[in-house]
């Protein structure tokens, strides 16, 4: 056997053993389809101005605050628990563990923060990018005074 046919009859087989194909049999029935584009509910994706406004006041009127007040907590606790263990390997590991949560919780925070920016942000974005392709097709509008209003181009 050559090589050529030995290639083409372990192709064969590799073929052979691919058993899992995709194929598409549709598109769905719309947007309330379980695939893609519905993904199970009609407007899971799509929020409105106000929704984003919302979810910004949740995170900084609930979830900030507390997360703040649960770290509070936990660092006053943690404190305590270092001091009863001062003379003890425990209370170094406690230490190590309350810096680790600090930086977690900052992290968590500048997060929190982040998201609640972009939110408030993302419908200035879209209403800003709205007017700014509409601006880049106004020269293709026909006005709606003037002398070429009528499309007769001054006739």
């Amino acid at each position: 056997m050559g090589f050529d046919d030995e290639w083409a009859q372990l192709r064969g087989q590799a073929a052979a053993r691919q058993g899992t194909h995709t194929q598409l049999n549709g598109t769905g029935d719309g947007p309330s389809a379980g695939g893609p584009g519905g993904l199970g509910g009609g407007q899971d994706f799509a929020s409105t101005p106000a929704e984003k406004k919302a979810a910004a006041n949740t995170i900084e009127t609930e979830l900030e605050p507390n997360t703040k007040k649960a770290t509070d907590w936990a660092d006053e606790t943690s404190k305590a628990a270092v001091g009863e263990f001062t003379e003890w390997d425990t209370g170094a590991g406690i230490k190590k563990v309350m810096e680790t949560w600090d930086k977690q919780v900052k992290v968590l925070m500048g997060r929190l923060s982040t998201e609640k920016g972009a939110l408030r942000g993302a419908s200035g974005l879209f209403a800003g990018n709205d007017d700014l392709i509409k601006s880049q097709f106004s020269p293709l509008l026909k006005p709606q005074y003037g002398p070429y209003a009528s499309g007769l181009d001054g006739l």
